[in-house]
């Protein structure tokens, strides 16, 4: 009985995580809870996932990641960059910069900080930043995988191992195949990659203004061309590329035989920045100023400024109108930037999700509290942000001391890196409340939540299930044929749902293999970790990929042409490799 529910709880995450219907943290708990209330485990099984090896650790690196963003210790890199001139050289500077921080710094914070550096160098020398935003999210993903704290599911895969195998990895144990997925990584985008990469133009160039595509929303004053217009009429024939999504009056969409332009309506239009712009002049229409005191110095110079909402913002699932934006940035937002724009309604009304891009009209003195604030990263001002140098360097020596500590075997990883984040504090390096907004709470939540999956599917049988029906349809083949298909089983799974997940449901499966062919279960875990941290084929599979989709202005089939052959060389060279440095 306790088999069968824990298999109806599993179908039921699967089917959540797959749909995004709730989200992924909220199914986790769920998950928690109905195993708990099914009895299927026990109370410290339950919240064994709060007080686990990887729980503390995923949050303890997000405060030291943090703390190198706030004082600017990368700031260098960004400058290194626009000095270089030739385009295969910044891609290669580029690619080892970032393999180098990504080891060592959750990639997701990793991509945060190079991500404006990057869009910024490459303008500078009018390179289409579209040329090097994938490779920047491929390379964060394949050296994240190099080390035991470079990506959370590295941390979870092994805090698994440990609880139900007792057997765990050291803090480099997977760097020397790691640096061996780097180089296949970079020669790839260095080679084939290269002439695989879109342009999609260059920012503030003559072919494109701001990065992709908007929706604006703009009013019809008494003056304007558009009205008794139709809605297919607003756009004059001479401008292509801008669409007229809705005609909104009083917040409603107008349709049918009323739906003429009037004064005081509002008009949601679709296109590139400068062909909207160009409708806007040409029918005499205009942003509504939301509040008079939004304007604040009418003498004070104001520029528009790109901001991307960023993972685990504070800005996600809340609309402008109910978080009060434009008064608490002092700033209007004039269009929206999505992976699919079909807005049809005010966008003050729009829930925000991660890698929205928010094209504001701002103060200059307000740039500086938009790059402070964590739930957004600034892309489209080329201002540089101030560098203390002494806090900077300060960061960097005490992430090198934490890695250091464990390194030499002086300090377990959890007690090191729980000792970095108290010196963080204690040097004022960061603030308390800056390092409570720092840690990503739903990856907490979500990796809290999800591990009594793992221990239910070991307890009731589940796991052995599934690996003795691997094991009767590949056992002939030996070893390497389950490895092959844990490797396939974790890397399509993560392409539909989360990396952590996938790795979730994957580990308990690997174990019960490895035990069923009597063989060492860590070539199997590293099979698990490695395909689970290295998701290349679609834009919303990984966090990086969805947060460079949007600010290089990629279509999804522009990941399916890179990152497809992409994995499947991952794949074959994990099968081939894994072996050699993890013998069964």
């Amino acid at each position: 009985m306790a088999l069968w529910l824990t298999l109806a709880i599993l179908a039921g995450a699967i089917y959540l995580f797959v749909t995004e219907k709730v989200r992924m943290d909220v199914v986790a708990l769920l998950v928690m809870t109905a195993l708990l209330a099914s009895g299927v485990v026990t109370v410290p099984e339950a919240l064994s996932g709060f007080s686990s090896q990887a729980t503390v650790m995923v949050g303890a690196m997000f405060v030291l990641s943090a703390a190198l963003q706030r004082n600017g210790a990368l700031v260098a890199i960004g400058e290194l960059l626009s000095k270089i001139r030739w385009r295969w050289l910044f891609l290669l500077l580029m690619l080892v910069l970032v393999s180098c921080v990504s080891a060592f710094i959750n990639n997701t914070a990793t991509v945060a900080v190079f991500l404006p550096l990057v869009i910024a160098a490459s303008t500078a020398n009018r390179w289409a930043p579209s040329r090097f935003l994938i490779p920047l999210s491929y390379m964060s993903q394949a050296a994240g995988a190099c080390t035991l704290i470079g990506t959370s599911t590295n941390l979870l895969v092994d805090a698994m191992a440990r609880e139900s195998a007792g057997i765990g990895f050291t803090l480099f144990e997977f760097a020397p195949l790691g640096i061996v997925f780097v180089g296949i990584c970079m020669l790839y985008l260095m080679t084939v990659g290269r002439w695989l990469l879109p342009d999609r133009g260059i920012p503030g160039s003559d072919d494109t203004e701001h990065v992709g595509r908007y929706v604006a929303e703009l009013l019809v004053p008494a003056d304007s061309d558009a009205i008794d217009l139709r809605r297919e009429q607003v756009v004059p024939a001479t401008i292509d590329d801008v669409l007229v999504l809705e005609i909104l009056r009083n917040g409603d969409p107008v349709h049918g035989e009323a739906a003429v332009v009037r004064e005081g309506d509002r008009l949601l239009l679709r296109g590139e920045w400068r062909q909207i712009a160009a409708v806007r002049k040409a029918r005499r229409l205009r942003f509504d100023h939301v509040s008079r005191d939004l304007d604040g110095d009418i003498t004070a110079g104001r520029v528009q400024v790109e901001a991307m909402v960023s993972p685990g913002s504070h800005l996600i699932g809340h609309t402008l109108a109910g978080m009060r934006f434009g008064h608490m940035y002092r700033t209007r937002v004039h269009g929206i930037h999505r992976r699919l724009l079909d807005i049809r309604q005010p966008l003050d009304h729009v829930e925000l999700s991660v890698g929205d891009v928010l094209l504001l009209d701002a103060p200059e003195k307000a740039i500086e509290d938009l790059r402070a604030d964590k739930g957004m990263i600034v892309l489209g001002t080329h201002k540089e942000a101030k560098v203390d140098v002494f806090r900077a360097l300060m960061s960097v020596l005490v992430m090198i001391a934490t890695i250091g500590a464990v390194a030499l075997g002086w300090l377990p990883i959890v007690v090191a890196a729980l000792i970095g984040c108290g010196a963080l504090l204690v040097f004022r390096l960061i603030d308390p409340d800056e390092a409570y907004r720092a840690i990503d709470w739903r990856v907490i939540l979500l990796l809290a939540g999800i591990i009594p999956l793992g221990i239910a599917l070991q307890k009731t049988g589940g796991a052995a299930l599934a690996a003795e029906f691997m094991i009767d349809s590949l056992g002939g083949y030996g070893p390497l044929a389950a490895l092959a298909a844990v490797y396939l089983m974790t890397a399509i799974a993560t392409e539909f749902m989360s990396n952590n997940a996938s790795a979730v449901l994957v580990v308990p499966i690997a174990l019960a293999a490895a035990e069923s062919l009597g063989v060492d279960p860590k070539p199997l875990l590293v099979a698990v970790a490695f395909a689970a941290s290295t998701s290349f084929a679609t834009p919303i599979s990984y966090q990086t990929n969805t947060m460079v989709f949007t600010a290089g202005g990629y279509r999804f089939s522009d990941f399916v042409r890179i990152g497809l052959p992409l994995n499947v060389v991952f794949c074959t060279a994990a099968i081939l490799l894994i072996p050699r440095f993890f013998p069964f």
